[in-house]
């Protein structure tokens, strides 16, 4: 590959001294990660970026049997882009009993080894529902990881309950939380962020929470959203950010981009990604984040056909089965609320990668 990129022209010749870079393994700065979200050579772009992809993982793309939960709609934020919370006296807020949540959790198949839970900002649930949620989810599959509550859930329960965001960790995990979603980041430019969200955990706050949660050795992802009203300088000052605290933790497992759904957020009249902006989104965080062991082609954002070519795109990830996912779908998400295994394995074939089932953490459970 190194080779190839070498006697290989760029169609844009200004990404040759960042082509260079890349193949002597010198971190990018935040004027090339400008320059490769600015630059119209997509197939230049992605030969950069599956070559970084290659080197760290081969023709491996993993995935996961999973399942998500989202406990809650009721949320005190006001998020522009998002059409899944409602207001605490919305009639179509809803919250889950921990019956129905530990019910869905003793019907999952045994193959399922990952539940991802996520909810809005609820005001007014006990902090004993979360620890209690926790608890009861070991106890009926203590084999079972649980990914649960962003780095904005967790300084809302921090706020909420008067306790220190240590103590808040500190707490899950003795109950049994194993790692944390990425949700949350959206963007961290302030005078961005500020003009689509309202009532939660800023940028920085958004890394404190990780920095502690990594001190604390829960592994984390991270994200961010893209193609609403944010600048490309702001894109890469949030790679930048997100780069910086892993250089300090090590705690980031995988990076996932994700695209903006505009269907349900009719006020900001904004058109949806293209997909030329999502395969840069996904190529540009393998460039600038070397030190992020996995990047993610998030199948239920940008579909599985795309999601597929992500992977010769510097992605080595397509997440994984979901069975049930309404955050992205109450926001209008096209795709598919689930995939069954062999539709993944067929996407990862077909694209001429290896299918492995992982674990959360990357552990392989099998190579298909």
């Amino acid at each position: 590959m190194a080779t190839a990129l070498i006697e290989t022209p760029l169609r844009d010749r200004t990404l040759e001294p960042i082509r260079d870079k890349v193949l002597t393994g010198k971190r990018l700065s935040f004027e090339d990660g400008v320059a490769l979200y600015k630059t119209h050579d997509l197939i230049g772009l992605g030969q950069l970026a599956n070559h970084v992809r290659e080197q760290r993982h081969g023709d491996a793309a993993y995935f996961v049997w999973n399942t998500h939960i989202n406990h809650t709609n009721v949320c005190v934020a006001t998020c522009d882009f998002c059409a899944f919370a409602a207001k605490p006296n919305e009639a179509r807020g809803y919250t889950m009993g921990l019956p129905e949540i530990f019910a869905n959790v003793e019907a999952l198949p045994k193959t399922v080894r990952e539940v991802h839970i996520v909810g809005g900002l609820h005001p007014t649930l006990p902090w004993s529902y979360f620890l209690d949620m926790v608890r009861g989810i070991k106890r009926i599959r203590p084999d079972i990881h649980l990914k649960a509550f962003t780095a904005v859930e967790i300084f809302f329960f921090h706020r909420l309950y008067r306790m220190s965001v240590e103590k808040v960790l500190a707490e899950l995990k003795e109950a049994g939380l194993d790692s944390m979603p990425g949700g949350g980041a959206e963007i961290f430019a302030k005078e961005t962020r500020d003009k689509i969200i309202q009532g939660k955990a800023d940028g920085p706050q958004w890394l404190a929470v990780m920095r502690e949660a990594h001190r604390q050795g829960i592994p984390t992802n991270a994200t961010m959203l893209y193609g609403h009203v944010e600048s490309v300088e702001d894109r890469v000052d949030h790679l930048v950010k997100l780069r910086e605290l892993q250089d300090e933790t090590g705690g980031f497992v995988t990076y996932i981009p994700l695209a903006f759904q505009p269907w349900e957020a009719p006020a900001m009249k904004l058109p949806e990604t293209t997909g030329f902006e999502d395969l840069k989104a996904i190529a540009v965080g393998r460039l600038m984040l070397h030190n992020f062991p996995h990047i993610k082609s998030y199948w239920i954002m940008i579909g599985p056909r795309l999601a597929q070519v992500g992977l010769s795109f510097g992605a080595d990830d397509i997440d994984g089965t979901v069975t049930e996912e309404k955050i992205a779908h109450d926001a209008g998400a096209p795709t598919a609320q689930s995939m069954t295994v062999h539709e993944l394995v067929r996407l990862v074939r077909e694209a001429g990668r290896r299918p492995i089932e992982r674990d959360t953490v990357f552990n392989v459970v099998k190579e298909w």
